[in-house]
């Protein structure tokens, strides 16, 4: 084994320039705490990749959100250099490993699409005391889908629960192998790591150069150039850095290039690969996974799955790029009116760096300015509002998530609707259709009596359960996702005890039973609280609404109703009392004495006022902010 540090990998690459045999691009497979990170530890140990010295637990995730919950938000691509034979170069044994760490969350499903385009193999990785995982199972399924050679290993063998003989039948079983063929790892120990680069070697490809060019060279001049990004980084002086796979021909620095998708033209400002760090190289060629700083300092211009081409000689764009949409909706306040501006340039350096990420401005009459966001699942908008408190120190109002709507109204119109409160209201509406996802859970056979019921609350239709490994069932389902949005993970885990691991994808469009629930505060609309729900649970969902609204606003100088209206009729309705003044008591006098008369006059004196404050509009309900914010965070 050789120190990276001591090895020129521009130099090693260059002499062996169309020599691709000695290249491996792969990617790793696994659940959240399948030990994925520490297992890439431990491979870049071994490479002494990084030095000892600078080594720590989870090196590849980089964000602090990620260590603090173990699972992969951003890709991190990383070379290492393997040597087979021990530590002394020999000519031809030398090896050039790219690994892609990527995330497994079904809301980054397309990104982790396209990085699996840019590799030749995968490990598919299992916890030895937990098995297969539903999540695994779908990322398991587009490496296949991409022709990539898979490597089955089981992890964690050193855990006293591991139960190493079942789960390698398993994974055996899934991937329709021997047993034998099903590698044993422990990365916190590094038992059979050193096997597993090897294995890596010797069962992954290596990369074949595109059918455009054999050489980055024809008649003195370059062409043929294609390199898929497959992820892109942010910096404030740098611009957009695209993370790439190269296909075709050699990028070099200062190289014309273009985004063959926004037809954005750049000069690569500096090009080259990650050890892990951003390592600058001459070139980066057919094979190789680097990077290209652009210089681009404009959002919405690089974006996952385009093809980078030169600008003179455009080549096709790879296959398999689409545009992600939104499929989820929120929108962000500040808490405080003033902190705007900041908002926004906060939300503009986000989206330089996640396209799959959109926001628009939208004004609210209680919340003030703020911005319409879209996300591609709940995940990806509970990462974006940490990172916007975390990264830019924040402080925000996010209102309830909401999906996209189809709506086909009486007079014909087709809408789409993606904020509640301009939800129609229910006599304009024909038909609504909204977006279904398909479901994969895996559970002990124990808890899947007690899932039915729980699966019919959330309106879910079994297609089918079978025994799934030891003592484990599969259910296939789908349901609505709005339903999937309404706390089923957390109702999921405590119904099955923390056992059930859970996978979804998008579905198609389906017709939906649902209608749109105002909460009315003094016989005026909130449109923050506006929410699109089930009409077998409006009622329910109304009365819930009223009443924790009513435990949290304060009471004002005259009484208040707080409603529910849903299906052209108030269905739930909360009085607030009024905040009353006691006239009666003058200091530390009672008015009057015991003049019966003289109290009576006083009293109905301050009513009068009441009802003339709130005939003459100045009786209207002044809700603080700390009411919404504490609604829109569940908090009573």
């Amino acid at each position: 084994m050789l120190n990276s540090g001591n090895i020129k990998p521009a130099a090693f690459w260059n002499k062996n320039f169309m020599d691709l045999k000695h290249i491996r691009n792969f990617s790793i497979i696994a659940h959240i705490d399948h030990g994925k990170s520490t297992l890439a530890d431990r491979m870049l140990e071994i490479t002494h990749t990084i030095e000892a010295r600078k080594m720590r637990e989870q090196v590849l995730d980089s964000m602090e959100l990620e260590r603090e919950r173990g699972i992969t938000i951003k890709m991190q691509p990383v070379r290492m250099v393997y040597h087979m034979d021990g530590p002394e170069r020999t000519e031809g044994q030398e090896y050039i490993l790219n690994l892609i760490d990527t995330p497994g969350h079904i809301d980054f499903s397309y990104e982790v699409s396209r990085a699996l385009k840019a590799v030749e193999g995968s490990i598919l990785l299992v916890d030895a005391t937990q098995g297969v995982q539903a999540q695994t199972l779908t990322t398991l399924q587009m490496a296949q889908e991409n022709n990539l050679r898979i490597i089955p290993v089981v992890s964690k063998v050193d855990s006293s629960l591991a139960r190493i003989d079942e789960v390698k039948m398993e994974l055996a079983a899934l991937l329709g192998t021997d047993p034998n063929e099903v590698l044993e790892v422990s990365g916190k120990t590094g038992q059979g790591v050193e096997n597993l680069l090897q294995k890596i070697i010797e069962r992954i490809p290596p990369p074949t150069p595109s059918a455009l060019c054999t050489s980055p060279y024809v008649g003195g001049e370059q062409e043929g150039v294609q390199a898929l990004v497959f992820d892109f980084n942010y910096d404030s002086h740098r611009g957009v850095i695209v993370y790439v796979r190269v296909f075709g021909g050699e990028v070099k620095k200062g190289d014309s290039l273009l985004f063959a998708v926004s037809k954005e033209k750049f000069i690569a400002l500096e090009v080259g690969v990650f050890f892990p760090k951003e390592t600058p190289q001459s070139s980066i060629g057919v094979g190789e996974i680097g990077y290209i700083i652009t210089g681009i300092k404009r959002p919405g211009l690089a974006s996952v799955g385009d093809t980078i081409t030169l600008s003179k000689k455009p080549a096709p764009v790879l296959p398999g790029y689409f545009n992600p949409k939104p499929v989820v909706w929120a929108s962000i306040y500040p808490e405080d009116a003033d902190d705007f501006p900041a908002l926004k340039l906060a939300l503009g350096k986000l989206r330089l760096s996640d396209s799959a990420f959109s926001h628009e401005e939208e004004a609210s009459g209680a919340l003030g300015k703020g911005f319409r966001c879209g996300f591609l699942g709940m995940l990806h908008l509970e990462i974006i509002t940490e990172r916007l408190k975390r990264e830019f120190g924040m402080h925000l109002i996010v209102t309830t998530s909401s999906i996209t709507y189809k709506i086909f109204l009486k007079n014909k119109k087709e809408e789409i609707i993606y904020s509640p409160h301009f939800f129609p209201e229910d006599g304009q509406i024909d038909k609504v259709f909204e977006p279904w996802v398909r479901v994969k859970i895996i559970t002990p056979h124990t808890y899947t009596s007690l899932l039915m019921p729980f699966l019919f609350e959330h309106e879910a239709i079994v297609h089918n359960t079978e025994n799934f490994g030891d003592n484990r069932s599969a259910l296939d389902l789908e349901m609505p996702l709005r339903e999937l949005m309404r706390n089923f993970f957390d109702d999921l885990k405590s119904t099955t005890s923390g056992y059930a691991s859970i996978a979804y994808e998008l579905g198609e469009y389906k017709e939906a039973n649902v209608t749109r629930l105002d909460i009315l505060v003094a016989d005026e609309p909130m449109p923050a609280f506006c929410r699109v729900v089930s009409r077998r649970r409006v009622a329910e969902e109304a009365r819930n609404q009223v009443e924790r609204l009513k435990k949290v606003i304060p009471r004002q100088q005259f009484a208040f109703k707080i409603q529910g209206k849903a299906l052209g009729r108030i269905i739930a309705s909360e009085t607030v009392s009024a905040f009353r003044k006691d006239v009666l008591m003058h200091g530390s006098k009672v008015v009057g004495g015991g003049d019966v008369s003289r109290k009576k006059k006083l009293l109905e004196k301050q009513k009068r006022g009441k009802a003339k404050m709130k005939e003459r509009g100045k009786g209207k309900v002044n809700i603080p902010q700390e009411v919404f914010l504490k609604m829109m965070r569940n908090k009573s």
